[in-house]
């Protein structure tokens, strides 16, 4: 670390309590696959058992004792369009969590976020994989107050829908894989509590992985591949490229666009998951990169002394990656430390896994089309609702329209079968990704300009003082759900409304 990275941290002694000051040149490890869950498959009818646990891995080499679903990242459940699924969750933590399918279209009340398990209890999980809704999901817990230290500690599994699409030569020739993205911080082998500022910017860590694998190696054997790509992050964003590559998008979070779409780079918010392909059109080895992106700040009146809470500045410090870069150091209290802004997210290029090329690649054509993605036309909408994204930053406080969650208030009512354009406002300094439970959702425009191309969702990114437009349609299910903001701490804090959808 040079002289202006150690300024950059704010003091030595600051950046050393989690190894910002000495990140080891990790070697590079093969590219590790995560398993896949074993089913029972007949009839239609898909049978698989989960089990959340206490578990003792080893990450960067060093021992690390998490909660997980059998290992980071929890096995990949995969299935097919139209086949129903038992999924039978048994939870052997000792405290309550439950399990949410991540963008699914299913039932609310199969789904649902406010239901818990309780240690040593189980859940039946049953649910019909909807036609046409082929693509990248994931499950995680969903306990108020409890997301983001279960989420961080590695509940988190990928959810894999195929269907008739993944037929055609140009996917099925080409080379899958599942790219779980992941940072982490630790103390000893733990991870610590949580500060005030963790609550405040959400989590971020200095150890970054992909499949729990620091700086991977994926030898491809075929020049085509297709990446599948979840941000099972807290808070950290990945504006991923490629090196000497562009990237092909043709999946987003609800499933296929029309057709492929070339990108220079990509953006995953905390929750998101895109597919993409590569086309290796040379020998080499190319570096998957996560660019530097700033994704807000907050302000910090005068030092920071007394902000950190009990566990003590160095571990707040520790969160992040160059969190001093956004505004500049401005002064040096007598805490050693900024008074000023500290924006959050990578401020320096960070190299994720290596793709080594075949030696004599020939990649496949692209698709020419992939999946009709209906149009929506938001003048045929029932209602347009504004929701307001903001908060009382000191006491790490997050609203939706002036308001914290509050699972006993329904905060929208709406008509099944109805159409909705939904007006969401960033009244923040930060980032916030916001995500939509049970019904995707297409982007309309940002910030005034359309979206650039039709793709289903159920998160999307708005930027500081940003405003987004959606169309929801309420389709197939009744019931009651969330929405909320998916940089977890900020849900935990109250930044989550409650949707009911009536017949």
């Amino acid at each position: 670390m040079n002289r202006r990275e150690l300024l950059k941290y704010g003091a030595l002694g600051l950046a050393s309590s989690y190894g910002l000051s000495r990140l080891p040149a990790f070697a590079q490890s093969p590219f590790p696959q995560p398993r896949t869950l074993e089913v029972l498959r007949a009839d239609g009818v898909v049978e698989a058992q989960i089990t959340a646990r206490q578990s003792n891995l080893t990450l960067s080499g060093k021992p690390a004792r998490l909660m997980t679903y059998g290992g980071f990242p929890g096995p990949t459940l995969r299935v097919r369009e139209g086949e129903t699924v038992r999924l039978n969750f048994t939870n052997n933590l000792p405290e309550a969590t439950n399990l949410h399918l991540h963008g699914l279209h299913v039932p609310a009340s199969v789904d649902d976020p406010l239901a818990l398990v309780q240690p040593g209890e189980s859940r039946l999980y049953e649910f019909t994989i909807p036609k046409g809704s082929a693509g990248t999901y994931w499950y995680h817990p969903h306990v108020h107050g409890r997301v983001a230290p279960q989420l961080y500690a590695g509940l988190a599994g990928l959810l894999v829908v195929e269907g008739p699409l993944d037929a055609l030569p140009e996917l099925k020739g080409a080379e899958e894989h599942l790219l779980v993205l992941k940072d982490w911080l630790f103390s000893g082998d733990r991870i610590p509590a949580w500060t005030q500022m963790d609550w405040m910017n959400g989590r971020e860590g200095n150890l970054l992985t992909v499949n729990a694998a620091v700086r991977p190696t994926l030898r491809a054997q075929k020049a085509t591949l297709r990446l599948r790509l979840l941000n099972a992050s807290n808070a950290r964003y990945y504006r991923l490229a490629l090196e000497n590559h562009p990237l092909y998008l043709i999946a987003t979070d609800g499933g296929f666009l029309e057709k492929p779409v070339e990108l220079p780079e990509l953006l995953l918010a905390p929750g998101e998951r895109a597919e993409v392909l590569v086309r290796l059109s040379r020998p080499g080895n190319y570096r998957l990169q996560a660019l530097p992106y700033d994704r807000g700040a907050m302000m910090m009146p005068g030092g920071m002394n007394g902000m950190m809470g009990d566990q003590g500045m160095g571990q707040g410090m520790g969160q992040g990656m160059g969190m001093m870069d956004h505004g500049g150091m401005g002064g040096m209290g007598d805490t050693g430390m900024m008074g000023s802004m500290m924006g959050m997210g990578a401020t320096r290029l960070e190299t994720l896994l290596t793709v080594v090329a075949p030696a004599s690649p020939k990649p496949l054509p692209l698709p020419a089309s992939l999946a009709p993605v209906e149009r929506l036309e938001p003048a045929r909408a029932a209602a347009t609702r504004r929701f307001e994204l903001g908060e009382r930053m000191m006491q790490a406080e997050f609203f939706i329209n002036g308001q914290m969650f509050d699972p006993a208030r329904v905060d929208v009512r709406a008509q099944l079968g109805s159409l909705e354009v939904w007006e969401l406002v960033n009244k923040t300094d930060m980032d916030h990704p916001f995500h939509l439970h049970t019904y995707p959702f297409q982007v309309l425009s940002r910030g005034g300009k359309p979206a650039p191309y039709r793709a289903w969702k159920d998160t999307v990114n708005l930027r500081k003082n940003e405003v987004v437009r959606i169309a929801v349609p309420l389709r197939d299910f009744s019931g009651v759900t969330v929405y909320h903001c998916h940089i977890v701490e900020h849900e935990d804090r109250g930044m989550m409304g409650v949707l009911e959808v009536r017949d």
